[in-house]
């Protein structure tokens, strides 16, 4: 087991100052998931690696997904078998080795409304489903999938209305919490030697002649510019994949479309359900996701061109969702129910298809100029294969010989175990003096590192108090996250270091002073910065609260981006 570092704004700089320093073998640019598992499957290769991202870790497309870790159901329905084998296998390398501290179960129910030919159709297809699971030797101990009767249907969801099913299909995925499993990816490959840095931009790529040979990287927060020389260097931008490729002066040889995904969280009581549910839409499907104290309601499948940094959510989003689940409800959810809300853009590989939901999930690697590895498309469950197919390609440019990948056998900080002090918890919690609850939120959110944070409550007990109107989430967390997760604003320790922008009422509204008075010592923040921090923090939330009014993306999005970025990145 490797000895965890952390990423603290020290280590930052010291990342930062490494990286001006000799030649890297890859430089990855990009801190979603899929550039923080090319740096973490480059480290533990045993090459030098560099990974930048301009704004924070996991703060695009990373954090704002279904937070689903699975096959894709609806995927064997487009007979696109491969995909969902290897997301499969994923899954159950996620759930049994890599991520069990992050990566959980989670029980769907698929609501019958036909007699007839409709059991045996969806029946068949789940059934391939958990048999390609079985064979990929992965299969994570899930529960095999079962039939339901409607009456059986309507006590594992008495919220259901009885006349929206004859019946019903129960079957087994999993889930994680997105940003949290990247910020582990991240911090991972940072104890497996590599450098890593967020907040840091690359301003142009270095050339001779035809060939890329390294980037110039701006550091966001002070302006400063680094030369990172690197024999190869992987895009893993995502989103901005053809904005990124423009700087190389090449069109590559695939573009990325931009689809969006909007997604509502409304309180565990407003639904009567022990399960999850999976709902036929006219064009995908709609998951009611249990997550914790709340059901995570989506998605849409939308095309977008407007602002890829805050993709808008409108009246127009949150109506076609909750219509689509009031359609099966006894009770309908009302616009005052939803408690928060949040939209993510799926980037999609460009194709004939007029519809994005009709686009490849696929992820393809091209290498469209000597130097430089483009790797996009794709989904989330699958970024380990992404991350090996970017890195066996840019390993294709090096001169020495190279071993092959090792991340199906590398778990993340935390995984180690994790199991055994789950059986302690009860005993730490008595240690602690924090109530049991406590220590399993604490297990779930850092695995075997939760004694770290422990170790800081010893020190000063005031740290294991809640957050103002966040009860869920401890004064603790927002010390960790500046000291050991890279968090270097308000923002990501509010919307992706924990998820009180999305979890809470206010929205993180009534925690902002407080996490900004918890980070400013670590960060050296004066009084006048720490009252800006909270006062960017508050305008975020009044304009995608008042985005949430308008009735198309075009006001939307007009309207978000009155609350501009805190650190310009253009």
């Amino acid at each position: 087991m490797v000895d965890p570092v952390a990423l603290s704004p020290r280590a930052r700089e010291q990342a930062l100052a490494a990286m001006g320093q000799g030649e890297l073998d890859i430089l990855v640019v990009g801190g979603g998931v899929v550039g923080a598992g090319s740096a973490l499957d480059a480290a533990t290769r045993g090459l030098s690696v560099g990974l930048v991202e301009a704004r924070d870790w996991a703060s695009g497309t990373s954090s704002r997904s279904s937070k689903l870790i699975h096959g894709g159901l609806r995927y064997l329905e487009m007979l696109d078998f491969r995909l969902v084998a290897e997301a499969l296998k994923e899954r159950g390398l996620l759930l049994r080795h890599l991520a069990p501290h992050l990566v959980r179960p989670v029980p769907f129910l698929y609501p019958l409304q036909h007699r007839g030919t409709e059991r045996p159709y969806v029946g068949s297809g789940v059934l391939l489903y958990d048999a390609m699971a079985r064979a990929s030797g992965t299969a994570g101990g899930l529960p095999h999938h079962r039939h339901l009767s409607k009456r059986g249907a309507l006590s594992e969801a008495p919220a259901l209305r009885a006349d929206a099913l004859v019946g019903a299909i129960q079957y087994w995925d999993a889930q994680v919490d997105d940003a949290r499993h990247t910020f582990f990816l991240a911090r991972t490959a940072a104890s497996y030697g590599a450098l890593t840095a967020n907040r840091t931009r690359v301003s142009r790529f270095l050339r001779q002649g035809e060939r890329v040979v390294g980037a110039v990287v701006t550091d966001l927060e002070s302006g400063d510019e680094t030369q990172v020389r690197a024999k190869q260097v992987i895009n893993a931008t995502g989103v901005w994949t053809d904005d990124t490729q423009a700087m190389a002066g090449t069109r590559g040889q695939f573009h990325v479309r931009a689809s969006k995904g909007v997604h509502l969280l409304v309180p565990r009581d407003r639904i009567n359900s022990r399960t999850g549910l999976i709902l036929r839409t006219e064009k995908s499907v709609l998951f009611v996701i249990p997550w914790g104290r709340h059901w995570i309601i989506g998605t849409t499948d939308t095309d977008w061109t407007l602002d890829k940094a805050h993709p808008a959510l409108s009246s127009k989003d949150v109506t076609y969702l909750l219509e689509h689940v009031n359609s099966v409800l006894t009770t309908p959810l009302a616009p005052e129910d939803v408690e928060g809300v949040y939209a993510g853009l799926r980037p999609l590989l460009s194709g004939e298809a007029a519809e994005t939901s009709k686009l490849s999930r696929e992820h393809l690697v091209a290498h469209p100029v000597p130097g430089l590895v483009v790797v996009a498309g794709g989904k989330y469950t699958t970024y380990r294969v992404m991350a090996k197919d970017a890195v066996d390609e840019a390993v294709r440019g090096l001169d020495e010989k190279v071993p092959a990948c090792v991340t199906h056998r590398v778990p993340l900080l935390g995984a180690d175990g994790y199991v055994a002090l789950w059986n302690a918890r009860q005993r730490l919690a008595e240690r602690s003096g924090l109530h049991v609850a406590r220590i399993e939120h604490l297990l779930n959110r850092y695995g075997s590192l939760a004694p770290e944070l422990l170790a800081l409550v010893a020190a000063d007990p005031t740290l294991g108090e809640a957050l103002p109107s966040s009860d869920d989430y401890l004064r603790v967390e927002a010390v960790y996250a500046v000291t050991h997760e890279g968090a270097r604003h308000v923002e990501d320790v509010l919307a992706r270091r924990t998820r009180i922008s999305i979890e809470s009422w206010d929205r993180g509204v009534d925690a902002a002073p407080t996490v900004a008075d918890l980070m400013a010592p670590h960060l050296g923040w004066d009084r006048a910065h720490r009252d800006r921090e909270v006062d960017h923090y508050l305008k975020r939330v009044a304009a995608e609260r008042e985005a949430q009014q308008q009735p198309d993306d075009l006001t939307a999005d007009a309207v978000r981006l009155g609350a501009p970025d805190i650190i310009p990145v253009n």
